[in-house]
């Protein structure tokens, strides 16, 4: 194994944004999400990131987050919320569809709706449970109420697949047009979205072109200086970067919540007790994981649920305190020999992973982290049948909620527990939040004790940022809307 000749540095706070060089050059801002090409145009429930970007681009929801992750107003233009928490009341500003039709209750809630109905079967299902009804009032305003408070609601409301449609397409703020797997975005002007004029308005606009490319062809295009950012980078392309001679002052970290270990796909052979997947959660060896990827400053962790987090009621730990590596091996190791002691035989565990060098380092990790107790095993493709999948996810709000609901026996993700699933469905009936928090630690328990997840620490999320971009900043949410990017520095 080489290692890189500097280690990357994962900042501990978003970075400041960056400054433009305020040309006056018609050349549009070229930006490229690493992704396969064409995932621009994806529709349906579970949008890869390029296609969530141009979602968020052109089809606001009631809400929207800027590019330093906050929330802010999009077709409502103000809200509040009930003292119980309990509903969440919005003003829509006055505009009107692409279709020329008023921006009303009765539309946007329809809208909401059926964004909602897709949703569902998507990775915001379980958190939309959440939601006990929706409905029009008056001229515009919607009624959003909840079954229990929910601090994260607008964050949730902000999602991409939370965009509002109306005879397929939104009110922007940027309109688009396709060239083959292109997407050409324009700025709405603020009059036309149902806001104040703003003088100067067309000497500040540029025109973006999005497209999806591999890691290679997108860091080859930013180092040509053909790409002014290249977004959604992930641990399993880390290393070309400096093996394509990327410099580091061009490489932003977004230091993000959320899961990244191997689910569980099932409890056949080795893997049809508890006790038996513990022995590989004890195995990995998650210091030396760091020092493989690379990335000072990256969080490992063997809970299920990030530490840290607020809505966490602290009382679940890091597992196995007080015990070395070598010490739970050879615990581990014990509980493999006693298995084959019984007669059972294992065909090599079967790992799905995606591809890129920083993969490769992955499987090497595990494979010996594994050997070490005594199990063999192979890599597959991401997407063939598999004994255990990496889960590599950023939450979309931080706080237990998420990670319980990611892996429910709902969400289908990995071997689940029935009785966290019921505790997390108690929680969301309890008014009291200090109870609530106890509850969710309890479901967070007996996801841990079933064992149907392997921690290894926060998802690692990365992009390029040319010097003369403006628009991006790093944000606990990896979230980059195109909008501010579109725009020359005031």
């Amino acid at each position: 194994m080489v290692p890189l000749p500097f280690r990357y540095l994962l900042p501990a706070v978003a970075l400041a944004t960056l400054g433009g060089c305020g040309s006056n050059s018609d050349r549009p801002v070229k930006v490229v999400v690493l992704g396969d090409p064409g995932a621009v145009f994806a529709t349906g429930a579970r949008l890869p990131p390029a296609a969530q970007l141009v979602r968020s681009a052109t089809s606001e929801g009631l809400v929207g987050l800027d590019e330093q992750g906050r929330v802010v107003p999009a077709l409502a233009d103000r809200w509040i919320v009930t003292d119980d928490g309990l509903s969440y009341i919005f003003r829509l500003r006055d505009g009107t569809w692409p279709d020329g039709s008023g921006i009303t209750g009765d539309s946007a809630r329809a809208a909401l709706v059926a964004a909602m109905d897709t949703a569902a079967d998507g990775p915001l299902g379980g958190d939309l449970a959440v939601i006990s009804e929706t409905r029009a009032m008056a001229g515009r305003v919607i009624e959003i109420r909840l079954k229990q408070q929910m601090p994260d609601m607008l964050q949730l409301l902000a999602q991409p697949e939370l965009g509002l449609l109306r005879g397929g397409r939104g009110a922007g703020p940027m309109r688009l047009t396709r060239s083959k797997d292109v997407a050409m975005l324009r700025a709405i002007a603020p009059e036309d979205r149902g806001l104040p004029e703003e003088p100067g308005w067309k000497d500040r606009v540029r025109r973006l072109e999005l497209e999806s490319l591999g890691a290679d062809k997108a860091i080859d295009r930013f180092n040509a200086d053909q790409a002014d950012v290249v977004l959604g980078g992930r641990f399993a392309d880390f290393p070309r970067l400096d093996a394509k001679g990327v410099s580091r002052g061009a490489v932003r970290f977004d230091p993000v919540n959320g899961l990244f270990g191997l689910a569980v796909m099932h409890g056949d052979g080795f893997l049809s007790k508890p006790e038996y997947r513990e022995a590989l959660a004890m195995a990995v060896d998650r210091e030396g994981l760091i020092g493989a990827l690379n990335v000072s400053g990256w969080t490992a962790t063997s809970r299920i649920v990030n530490p840290g987090l607020e809505g966490d009621s602290g009382t679940i730990a890091e597992r196995w305190l007080g015990r070395s590596l070598d010490e739970r091996r050879k615990i581990a190791a014990g509980r493999v020999a006693s298995w084959k002691a019984g007669g059972a035989s294992q065909a090599p565990l079967r790992i799905a992973l995606p591809t890129g060098p920083g993969a490769d380092l992955l499987f090497a990790h595990l494979a010996a982290d594994f050997k070490a107790i005594g199990l063999d095993t192979r890599r597959v493709g991401e997407s063939a049948d598999a004994d255990l999948r990496l889960i590599d996810n950023v939450a979309r709000y931080a706080r237990p909620t998420w990670f319980l609901n990611q892996l429910s026996c709902a969400a289908r993700r990995a071997l689940c527990s029935p009785q966290a699933d019921r505790l997390a469905a108690q929680a969301l009936d309890e008014p009291n939040p200090a109870k609530r928090a106890d509850i969710y630690a309890d479901a967070e328990a007996q996801l841990t004790i079933a064992n149907g997840f392997i921690p290894f620490g926060v998802p690692i999320r990365w992009s390029l940022v040319a010097g003369k971009a403006s628009g991006f900043v790093a944000n606990r949410w990896n979230v980059h809307p195109l909008m501010p990017m579109a725009l020359r520095p005031k």
